[in-house]
């Protein structure tokens, strides 16, 4: 037979065995494994391994948490943040004073601001011209803007006519301090006190009538109240920048402060025992206290007052609005001055 003949096939091949006695130790690693699995505060991606980084970290500070470490957080994220949906607050308080009255108001009274914005292809007048000048020699930045960021800067129902003033936050008055300096400069007080008025236009409209008729500032309490806002700078007509504003952490303790130094307490209120006309208390240091439109003067303020006055009105009219009432008792006692 051909088999026999000892030659192999076509196309067979016949492999040489290697001599070898057992494995060799071939496989014994894969056999033995990776050995044992590190602890949870050994692997640098585990939460509890960051959690040790973190307090080795703070450990070689000195004691001293570094910013956004320790709490497996990005630096500045706030807490509870989740990816870019969340920001963290910037801190800035900068109020937008919009309008170009306002904003020449406030640059002549060297408001420390920070930027004109001015809209693009904006139409010139005396004013803009004035901001522009005045801003350029004061070193303000000046940026050109289109009108939908001026928009979106003056915010809903803001008014910008092309000008707006980035300003720091407002600076309140002490009552007391201001009273003394008003009386420092042998003048007579007359000032405006604010009791649950929170319509910033109202405090617009009053600052604006307080200057008008030789008032020398206006009082807010801490809470429930109005403050210097953008919209009470654009109702001032710029009126904000000459009329200092005195905040009072008590509103009644205030008015009993200002009465011990000699001031009159004088409230407003519909229902009030003296009529305004002829009052004959306007030769004094007075603050007029007025309340708000729904709710009127508080009790406990109601109560500090040295007198009630109502301003007489048609019948067909139940009220005023608080900053129409303060002009109106305003000019009442700056006339009264001027003709004593």
């Amino acid at each position: 037979m051909k088999g026999s003949s000892g030659k192999s096939r076509a196309g067979a091949v016949r492999k040489a065995k290697n001599k070898q006695v057992g494995s060799g130790g071939q496989g014994r690693q894969a056999l033995e494994g990776k050995g044992p699995t590190p602890k949870a505060e050994d692997r640098a991606w585990h939460p509890a391994g960051k959690r040790k980084a973190a307090q080795e970290r703070y450990t070689a500070s000195g004691g001293k948490r570094v910013a956004g470490q320790g709490s497996g957080q990005r630096p500045g994220a706030p807490r509870g943040a989740s990816g870019a949906a969340r920001r963290a607050k910037t801190g800035d308080e900068s109020e937008i004073v919009t309008g170009r009255n306002s904003v020449v108001e406030a640059l002549r009274a060297r408001i420390p601001a920070t930027t004109l914005y001015v809209a693009a292809r904006v139409e010139m007048d005396d004013r803009v011209r004035e901001a522009m000048k005045v801003a350029t020699n004061r070193g303000i930045p000046i940026l050109e803007v289109m009108r939908p960021e001026l928009d979106r800067l003056a915010g809903e129902g803001g008014v910008h006519q092309g000008l707006a003033l980035k300003v720091p936050p407002y600076e309140y008055a002490h009552p007391i301090e201001l009273l003394d300096e008003v009386l420092a400069r042998d003048e007579t007080p007359l000032f405006v006190a604010l009791d649950g008025i929170t319509d910033p236009r109202n405090l617009g409209a009053i600052l604006r009538s307080t200057g008008a008729f030789g008032g020398q500032g206006v009082i807010v309490p801490q809470r429930r109240s109005v403050g210097v806002n953008a919209a009470a700078w654009k109702t001032s007509a710029g009126a904000a920048a000459r009329v200092p504003v005195a905040m009072a952490p008590n509103l009644t303790q205030t008015l009993k402060a200002l009465k011990e130094r000699g001031v009159f307490v004088l409230g407003l209120d519909g229902g009030g025992d003296v009529s305004l006309p002829g009052l004959s208390w306007a030769d004094r240091p007075i603050v007029i206290v007025v309340g708000s439109e729904g709710k009127g003067l508080s009790r406990l303020v109601a109560e500090t007052c040295d007198a009630i006055v109502s301003i007489p009105i048609s019948a067909s009219t139940e009220s005023l609005n608080a900053g129409i009432a303060a002009s109106v008792t305003l000019y009442e006692i700056s006339k009264l001055r001027a003709d004593g």
